[in-house]
């Protein structure tokens, strides 16, 4: 008489009824572990950020000098992380002095009555005209106690904070070059093997080929577009207007410098917001040549290199929309600090992106289902009639 009949682990039922528990299982470990491992690097996000900044940016130029150079990758990795030092992590260190240093000697001078924002208020409120004297009268915004209040006493406590950095440089020194030897040396290993692990970083993702890669796409699209985009343009606008400030002998050149670059990263807003009321101080205090040379700049030659440089650095990689950059670029600048100017955008990009997928499987399962087709068959047939336009035979 036969024995009942067991189940042997391997069988199709057996193995049936475990995947799916293991998979559950397996999938909520994968969750953990990826949470725990991102909660340990939280100290060293920013190095963490900017190395994979750093090797998205510059990795194809790694691969093309490491052809150049028949295939050694360590050399040329290394010139490259070399050339990164020089051209970007030295000059930012000696900006971030000067910063500092520039901002306790305007603090002193702010603080001994050198530098009277009533007094340079009065200026400007004695050369406008009667009718807006009268609005500024309504507001009660001659007194000069109230001036201070809101105006001068929030300049000074921001310088204050800036200069006090100087106090605290040796405390954060360690962590700082921590910081930084975290992020060069990540950069290094990124520069060198970024392809592999771009590869498994690709083929690790639980999505579909087809929306995988496009999403991995736009997120390098998006970074590459903001850093040559943004930050080429903060920087060429930040050094245009603090040149133009030295030469006009404005006290704090170096300052209102960087503040240009920094502002000019929001969209709608730019550098208008430190010097038109440099122009308009300069105008009231009867400097009327310095202030027609300082629209002049803004207008013409701050405000052009915007116009002129983004288009060709950028393109139509983001194709977000502007409001869309401001809002985004805003609030990753409040939640994430510096590190927003990135962030931001690059969420707002996939954002949109992950919606636009949604649209597009929805249209093709749609017309999937009035064809009695594959949504594969579908989107393959999709991409043909694509192709087919790009590359006509």
């Amino acid at each position: 008489m036969p024995s009942p009949r067991q189940d042997v682990p391997g069988t199709p039922q057996q193995a049936g009824r475990g995947l799916q528990i293991e998979d559950i299982g397996f999938a909520v470990l994968v969750v953990v572990i990826t949470l725990a491992f991102g909660y340990l690097l939280a100290p060293y996000f920013g190095a963490v950020l900017w190395g994979v900044v750093a090797a998205i940016m510059f990795q194809p130029l790694t691969a093309k000098l490491t052809r150049r150079l028949d295939g050694r990758k360590n050399l040329a990795t290394s010139i490259v992380l070399i050339g990164l030092i020089a051209l970007f992590v030295i000059p930012t260190i000696l900006l971030g002095i000067s910063i500092v240093n520039e901002a306790t000697t305007l603090y002193g001078k702010i603080s001994s009555g050198q530098i009277d924002f009533g007094r340079i208020f009065q200026q400007i409120l004695n050369a406008l005209p009667d009718r807006i004297r009268s609005l500024v009268d309504e507001y009660g915004l001659t007194d000069f106690d109230t001036v201070r209040r809101q105006f001068g006493s929030s300049i000074t406590s921001g310088l204050q904070t800036v200069a006090g950095r100087a106090l605290t440089v040796g405390q954060g020194a360690l962590s700082f070059v921590a910081a930084l030897g975290v992020m060069l040396y990540l950069s290094y290993f990124l520069l060198r093997d970024g392809e592999r692990y771009g590869d498994m970083v690709r083929t690790s993702l639980p999505l579909h080929a087809d929306t995988r890669d496009s999403l991995i796409e736009n997120f390098l699209l998006v970074v590459r577009a903001t850093m040559r985009g943004t930050v080429v343009v903060a920087v060429v606008q930040g050094l245009l207007g603090g040149i133009l400030f030295s030469v006009l002998g404005i006290e704090g050149a170096l300052i209102w410098g960087v503040m240009m670059g920094f502002f000019s990263l929001l969209p709608a807003v730019g550098t208008g917001i430190i010097w038109v009321p440099v122009a308009i101080y300069l105008l009231a205090t009867g400097d009327t040549g310095k202030a027609a040379i300082v629209v002049f700049c803004g207008v013409f030659i701050i405000g052009m290199v915007d116009n002129v440089l983004r288009p060709i650095l950028v393109g139509r990689d983001t194709r977000l929309p502007d409001f869309v950059v401001l809002i985004a670029t805003l609030a990753g600048l409040e939640l994430f600090g510096l590190n927003g100017f990135i962030i931001g955008p690059v969420i707002a990009a996939l954002f949109i992106a992950v919606w636009n997928q949604h649209r597009d499987r929805r249209e093709a399962k749609a017309e999937a289902d009035r064809s009695g087709l594959p949504v594969q068959t579908q989107a393959a047939a999709a991409k043909a009639d694509e192709e087919a336009v790009a590359h006509p035979s």
